[in-house]
């Protein structure tokens, strides 16, 4: 599936930072359904809606590009890291992240709320997973997210 939703806090990690950056890793993933996307799946090319988790309002503010397939979440062995888990090593890596880049910016953040009073979007991996970082988002989804964005009319 060429399609994905990538929830972040924007004090995290926000659209504006990615646009500095250019280029991300995506990293800290530590669900292991997430991470099976990230390792398995997220493919280079793949379009990803990025979203703003935990925001007034909480919404999908932008479009990336996934630049690198999935590679061990470094972070993981990093005793420094926030992101740091004992169990993950070099030669055994649990955690797997992507690198995205900026593709553009909606003209129209799509919110949360428009996204469960839309009867096209009733099915999003977003309202049925909500707790998953990653999920995939249908061709439909996709397009329509962009049209309500503001980026296709």
């Amino acid at each position: 599936m060429p399609y994905w939703l990538f929830k972040t806090e924007p004090s995290s990690y926000s659209w504006n930072d990615l646009l500095i950056d250019e280029v991300a890793e995506w990293d800290g993933v530590r669900n292991y359904m997430a991470r099976n996307f990230l390792r398995d799946e997220i493919q280079v090319g793949d379009e990803v809606l990025f979203y703003h988790s935990n925001s007034n309002p909480s919404c999908i503010v932008g479009i990336a590009e996934v630049v690198c397939s999935g590679y061990p979440d470094h972070t993981a062995f990093d005793k420094n890291s926030n992101h740091f888990d004992v169990k993950s090593t070099k030669k055994d890596p649990i955690w797997f992240m992507v690198n995205i880049k900026p593709v553009v910016k909606l003209v129209h953040e799509v919110s949360l709320k428009d996204i469960k009073n839309s009867n096209e979007l009733k099915n999003m991996g977003l309202l049925r997973y909500a707790r998953l970082s990653i999920s995939p988002v249908s061709k439909d989804e996709y397009f329509f997210i962009r049209k309500i964005g503001g980026i296709d009319n």
